[in-house]
């Protein structure tokens, strides 16, 4: 049988994840390439990847997605890993430097900025530095492991799930496994069970993990990212989606 390409982004949120695709049988019958997220999006666009844990606005430019999984990157309220970190308020911020890994918490940014905030700022894309700024009205998006210990860097840190949850009252959906073509149910249900197994096992995943003094891990998979994919998260995923075609 012809393996099943997989592409996963290899960020701490997904630590679980792939903790389960190689400590399974699965292992066997898939080809798996970890990335970033813009990079897994991009391999099931150009169908270099059949499956992948792709940022969620990033379905707009397939023309066939489903997801195949009970299980993704999600949030019900803080995260604690996706930010617009600011020097001032964000009412008085002028210029909003993107982050180039992500477009889902990019395009989120963009829908809390227009709905929410009710603001306009310029979005700067490709900034020399992307990820930190020192000028009081320019703030940035950053994602992911490098989010982590900078709040404390920032005089203001928008946790952005959080701002969802505050604007809609329903939780986020950030990354889901998304086929571009259709998948066998049998590979579906070997699939769900090593991801499960690695959410089940994320104390065994945690002594292997390296401690970080700035950062809480243990918190941040077992309480900050939910990970099951439930109905109000695919609600959330609709409406988000929306927003984004309205921009």
């Amino acid at each position: 049988m012809e393996k099943i390409r997989i592409s996963a982004v290899s960020y701490t949120n997904t630590k679980p994840f792939i903790y389960g695709l190689q400590h399974s049988g699965i292992l066997n019958d898939i080809e798996l390439s970890l990335d970033i997220p813009a990079d897994c999006a991009q391999k099931l666009i150009d169908d270099k990847a059949d499956i992948g844990l792709i940022p969620v606005a990033a379905t707009l430019n397939l023309p066939e997605w489903h997801i195949v999984a009970d299980y993704g990157i999600g949030a019900n309220g803080a995260v604690n890993s996706v930010f617009i970190f600011s020097n001032t308020e964000i009412r008085n911020v002028k210029r909003l430097q993107l982050d180039p890994q992500s477009r889902t918490s990019n395009n989120l940014a963009k829908v809390l900025l227009k709905n929410y905030w009710k603001l306009a700022p310029e979005f700067v894309v490709g900034a020399e530095d992307y990820s930190a700024s020192t000028d009081p009205e320019t703030a940035f998006v950053q994602i992911g492991d490098r989010t982590f210990g900078k709040k404390d860097n920032y005089a203001y840190a928008y946790d952005l799930a959080e701002e969802w949850k505050r604007f809609t009252s329903l939780p986020f959906l950030f990354a889901a496994w998304i086929a571009n073509k259709p998948i066998s149910n049998d590979f579906i249900a070997e699939f769900n069970k090593a991801l499960k197994f690695g959410l089940d096992h994320r104390e065994e995943l945690f002594r292997e993990l390296p401690k970080r003094p700035d950062f809480d891990i243990h918190d941040y998979l077992l309480n900050k990212i939910d990970f099951n994919v439930t109905e109000d998260k695919k609600q959330a995923l609709h409406l988000f989606l929306k927003y984004i075609k309205e921009l």
